[in-house]
């Protein structure tokens, strides 16, 4: 097509500046640490993560351009490359993981070791970004204009517009030190309950409330109306269609898997005992539909990566053309599969280790195409490390693999994949981003390799200090993708599923999709607490009053939006990090107590539910007031 032939990325291919430097090396390697613990917190409480490209773009520009008085576009492009790979190590991670550390506290097991979670999160990092790179030019360069990869694009814009990156990182700080001080009021200090909510009793069995906190204002912004709208739509039916009926029809009796009767159960007894396993069926049936409508997707790009790598754009070489060697590419992969088969660390055989090569460079390409047409943040990672738990552990039981070892393999395998997964889609961000801006691919992809690195080392620390503090499955650390992980692989390999339910979820899945609503936002938003769909929706319906308000241009609109879209992720990074320190708190001996205890004041000062109304009521604010401000334009 001549719209590919005529494209001109920002820096052209003839010029060359500093990009895989020192500098962005070490900014990159900090702020992949600082997004990944921030992002493992996150999706460990309300079971999702947010692109961190866009803040980590803006980050490099404030400290690079501003503070270092350096000047090149491909640096930062490379710290905010580095810098992303943080949160989607810790995505894989956290939606698998946490499982073998519930498996431990429950069935007396050993804990994985700071080691095994390292070499998991390195080798499925790795084989996401080696994965990756053959589809680079039938993805990213052939399917340009096609493709959109919209946080690719947006952080490419952020760069561009490198002049007006003082203002923007302020915008970013900004959110992150309100989130940051509010968090700490509200969960450190215990001033008023960051969880609201409010029985019907008319209406027994529901229930509605939210979790009045920063991180899911945010989440809602940047997701947009209509993805918080399926979610919300989702808890909807399940706190106020289901769990009303179970609590009608199951009276005194005694229902498996719940041990009391329905009617002693509160709202959310009965989300636990019987909605969470609805839910579980239809994420798993969203992933797999997902899937089904993929596959013409995923057979034409992979012929297309066959017949399109190492072609050069116009026949010629240049800096622009380069990517890791392919030779380097497949060496890398044989030895990585090895590692996985004889490092006892990783707790895989042979077989398991060819599954992870062949569903890892399949679910890679689904990842790939995916964010390329609807963005990070829809990407169903969750669904493909379940479609994947599912087959492979039904793999290692006819193989004689059962047991905790079986379950513990499973996850491992899954651990991997779901790694594999967010890894690609990034890096599909991150390439668009540099395919734009004129960034040369191979240091790019050794970028993402160093990042990677850096990340995996980083992450089972941030795991553990979260499990010391609070425990997985706890109300503060619910982990639902990672229960819900453990949840399948014990139904498969102990036949204890109740599968009435599993069934019944994809039964409500499969409508779904006939109405032609996303699965997948739906499904989540089913089997998450409707406390947390709430306050998304709120960042939603913010969103959606920018999107459609009147008596702007469409300039004007743009960068209100894009204002809005600093600030939310400042206010996601900002809970994620005082989540992490109130984490240390919880585990420091102060006494008989600890320090997070010493500091909680509830019980001299305590404003109850309608304090954390006004709190959130006064944060929303807080975010309408930084969109409507007025940026000043420097040179």
């Amino acid at each position: 097509m001549n719209e590919k032939k005529e494209f001109k990325p920002y820096i052209p291919a003839d010029k060359v500046m500093p990009e895989l430097t020192v500098t962005s090396v070490i900014i990159g390697a900090l702020l992949a640490i600082l997004f990944g613990g921030a992002n493992a917190y996150l999706g460990l409480r309300v079971g999702m993560t947010v692109s961190a490209s866009i803040p980590a773009a803006v980050i490099s520009m404030g400290i690079i351009r501003f503070i270092l008085r350096r000047d090149s576009i491909l640096e930062n492009n490379m710290v905010q490359t580095i810098g992303s790979a943080g949160e989607s190590v810790a995505a894989g991670a956290i939606f698998t993981l946490p499982a073998l550390f519930m498996w431990a506290q429950e069935e007396g097991t050993v804990m994985p070791s700071l080691v095994e979670i390292a070499l998991i999160a390195l080798i499925g990092g790795f084989l996401g970004v080696l994965f990756m790179i053959p589809l680079r030019s039938a993805l990213i360069v052939q399917e340009h204009g096609v493709l959109p990869y919209p946080e690719g694009q947006a952080c490419a814009e952020v760069l561009v517009a490198g002049e007006e990156g003082g203002a923007k990182a302020g915008t970013v700080f900004a959110g992150l030190g309100i989130a940051a001080v509010y968090k700490f009021i509200a969960d450190g200090l215990k001033v008023f309950p960051s969880e609201v909510d409010f029985t019907i009793k008319p209406y027994k069995g529901s229930a509605v409330g939210a979790d009045v906190l920063p991180a899911l204002l945010g989440v809602g912004y940047i997701c947009g109306p209509k993805v918080s709208s399926y979610l919300l739509a989702g808890g909807s039916v399940a706190w106020f269609m289901i769990m009303p009926l179970i609590a009608l029809f199951g009276g005194d009796n005694i229902i498996g898997p719940a041990l009391i009767p329905v009617s002693q159960m509160n709202p959310s007894q009965i989300w636990s005992n019987y909605v969470r396993y609805i839910g579980a069926g239809a994420v798993a049936a969203g992933g797999i539909i997902s899937l089904i409508k993929s596959l013409p997707l995923i057979v034409r790009t992979f012929k297309q990566a066959l017949k399109g790598y190492g072609k050069k754009a116009d026949g010629v070489e240049s800096r622009l053309t380069k990517d890791i060697p392919m030779m380097f590419v497949v060496l890398g992969i044989g030895v990585l599969a090895i590692i996985m088969w004889l490092i006892p660390a990783i707790p895989v055989n042979l077989l398991s280790a060819i599954i992870i090569i062949i569903f890892g460079f399949f679910f890679a390409t689904v990842s790939s195409r995916m964010v390329g047409l609807v963005g990070s943040s829809n990407n169903p990672v969750s669904g493909m490390a379940i479609a994947t738990l599912l087959i492979s552990s039904a793999i290692l039981k006819a193989t004689g693999t059962v047991g905790m070892k079986g379950m513990v393999a499973a996850i491992s395998i899954g651990s991997v994949i779901c790694i594999i997964a967010a890894i690609a889609g990034d890096t599909s961000q991150d390439l668009k981003t540099g395919y734009i801006v004129g960034a040369t691919p191979y240091k790019q992809q050794a970028g993402e390799l160093i990042g990677v690195a850096v990340s995996a080392i980083t992450v089972g620390g941030v795991l553990y200090l979260l499990n010391a503090a609070w425990g997985y499955g706890s109300t503060e650390l619910p982990a639902p993708q990672a229960t819900l992980m453990k949840m399948v692989v014990e139904g498969v390999m102990g036949n204890s599923l109740p599968w009435s339910l599993v069934f019944a979820g994809v039964a409500i899945a499969i409508v779904v999709e006939i109405l032609q609503i996303p699965v997948l936002p739906f499904a989540v938003g089913l089997y998450l607490p409707i406390y947390l769909s709430t306050p998304i929706m709120v960042g939603g319906l913010v969103r959606l009053y920018f999107d459609k308000k009147k008596g702007i241009t469409e300039e004007e609109r743009k960068a209100k939006v894009n204002q809005g879209i600093l600030y939310s992720s400042g206010l996601i990074a900002g809970e994620g990090l005082v989540g992490i320190l109130l984490a240390v708190f919880a585990i420091i001996p102060v006494g008989a107590d600890t320090l997070g205890d010493a500091i909680n004041i509830s019980k001299i000062i305590n404003l109850g539910n309608i304090g954390g109304l006004v709190f959130f009521a006064c944060l929303v604010a807080t975010l309408v007031a930084f969109i409507n401000k007025k940026e000043k334009k420097t040179k």
